[in-house]
């Protein structure tokens, strides 16, 4: 076996582990609203870039459009109706920082609630980085910087909430670390498992895992950013936008 699935597990966990550094900042610190949500912007930006640029470019050119376009509405398909079934559960709040989150005793089986949807959100970038190495033979820097850059803020923002609706360190540290190795296994698994799949395969997923992507940025992702900013959150995504844009055209 090629050395590969080792770039594959060693990047994944990398993205994974900015959700348990922002988690940290936001449970430590007092970080103002604001400034979270300028930082959500900015990764809302550098996110849609990168799944527009890199995700969906790569399973357009390998796929053909149809195959792409299926792949991408089906992923987010999936992802609205898991995300539907949790927000009833409790979880609709779960990348908000301030009061938005649900006490356990505000409402029973939120905490499990919350910590499972952080898992569906962190899944499929994951995935989409095992894909990267198998469509190039190397890691693409921009999903990993895109993702990376992404994971801070919605960990930040995330423990922020949890803090604030009572739960304590260890649920907030074991929840992030738990997904944080998570991400790692699925990054290696979405390079395992379709290795030796044919091209067209491996690209219809990568844009399922992109349409995902880009549904858990509109339904928990932005709601955050324009709430702490304002009319200023467009200014924000669109500098995360060109940063990850100028990225994966200087990076190859």
């Amino acid at each position: 076996m090629d050395q590969l699935w080792i770039h594959a597990l060693f990047w994944g966990a990398v993205s994974g582990g900015a959700l348990v550094l922002g988690a940290a900042i936001g449970f430590l610190v007092r970080v103002p609203k604001f400034v979270v949500a300028a930082v959500m912007a900015f990764g809302s930006g550098v996110l849609i870039s990168a799944l527009a640029f890199e995700l969906m470019e790569e399973a357009f050119l390998e796929a053909g459009p149809s195959a792409a376009a299926v792949g991408f509405l089906l992923g987010a398909a999936l992802y609205t109706g898991a995300n539907a079934l949790l927000a009833s559960r409790g979880a609709s709040q779960r990348k908000r920082s301030g009061g938005h989150q649900p006490s356990e005793e505000e409402q029973s089986g939120s905490g499990a609630a919350i910590a499972v949807g952080a898992l569906l959100d962190g899944i499929p970038e994951s995935i989409a980085i095992g894909l990267s190495i198998l469509h190039g033979g190397a890691v693409s820097v921009a999903t990993v910087v895109a993702i990376f850059l992404s994971n801070l803020p919605e960990g930040l923002s995330s423990s922020d909430g949890m803090r604030r609706s009572g739960r304590s360190a260890g649920y907030v540290f074991g929840v992030w670390s738990t997904i944080a190795v998570v991400c790692g296994a699925s990054s290696l698994v979405g390079y395992l498992a379709f290795d030796g799949v044919p091209p067209a395969v491996v690209a219809a997923t990568t844009a399922l895992a992109a349409g995902a992507m880009l549904t858990m940025i509109v339904d928990t992702m932005i709601p955050e950013a324009v709430e702490g900013t304002g009319s200023q959150a467009g200014i924000y995504a669109a500098l995360g936008f060109l940063f990850s844009f100028a990225l994966s055209h200087t990076t190859g």
